[in-house]
């Protein structure tokens, strides 16, 4: 018994269950997008996080990793089980083609299982839909879930796909957008956290003020 499944988010460096071989390719007429809720690993039910899933477009090309896990019936369970259970947001099971870099017009592998979502808000809760960049970058800088944050999702794909030799052009743009929002909100913290110098006058010591009274002559003879 033997199956393969092809990451394209998390499982590129993250894989999380026990495997035998790993082989860097790709998948076609798929792109990743950041189109998929997380509402309980990087975000929460009222802020969701942005998360990745496969977008079918005829010609579109995407790079990732793919697993075998072969052996003993109960090994392929338990690795399907837990992937079922991590992908718990992806409400369907893909069988493509994987393609390696020396062969990129024959399939190395057939009938290889990913994991992807239905593009449609009615039946799929999960789905956001693409939206702008700006907007994208906002929601993946500022959400946090139970696992961390969303934006080091993004930041570790982004850093998987240059490690495997295939960065994805939309996983850096949106990254580098993330960053300019870090860097506003880190402006915008420190200036409203920063308490406002005293006036130089308002260091000065304040000399109190001194009331003379003067005594009457017959009084200043007494005193002596």
């Amino acid at each position: 018994m033997v199956f393969w499944v092809f990451g394209y988010g998390s499982l590129v460096w993250n894989p999380g269950f026990e495997y035998d071989e790993k082989v860097i390719g790709f998948i076609k007429d798929y792109r990743r997008v950041f189109d998929l809720a997380c509402i309980d690993h990087r975000g929460t039910p009222e802020d969701p996080a942005r998360t990745c899933t496969l977008e079918h477009i005829e010609g579109a090309v995407c790079w990732g990793a793919a697993y075998c896990v072969r052996g003993r019936p109960e090994k392929e369970r338990a690795a399907m089980q837990y992937l079922e259970r991590r992908e718990c947001e992806y409400d369907q099971k893909t069988l493509v083609d994987f393609f390696k870099e020396t062969d990129p017009l024959r399939p190395a592998l057939s009938g290889v299982i990913v994991f992807t979502s239905t593009p449609d808000k009615v039946s799929n809760k999960y789905y956001l839909g693409p939206a702008p960049l700006e907007e994208m970058a906002w929601q993946i800088a500022t959400a946090v879930g139970p696992c961390g944050n969303n934006r080091d999702y993004l930041f570790s794909l982004e850093k998987a796909m240059f490690d495997i030799g295939h960065e994805d052009d939309l996983v850096i743009e949106l990254a580098n957008e993330v960053r300019k929002v870090l860097g506003t909100m880190a402006k915008e913290k420190k200036l409203v956290g920063s308490p406002l110098k005293p006036l130089k006058s308002q260091t000065q010591p304040q000399i109190p003020t001194v009331q003379l009274h003067l005594l009457p002559p017959e009084a200043v003879a007494m005193d002596l």
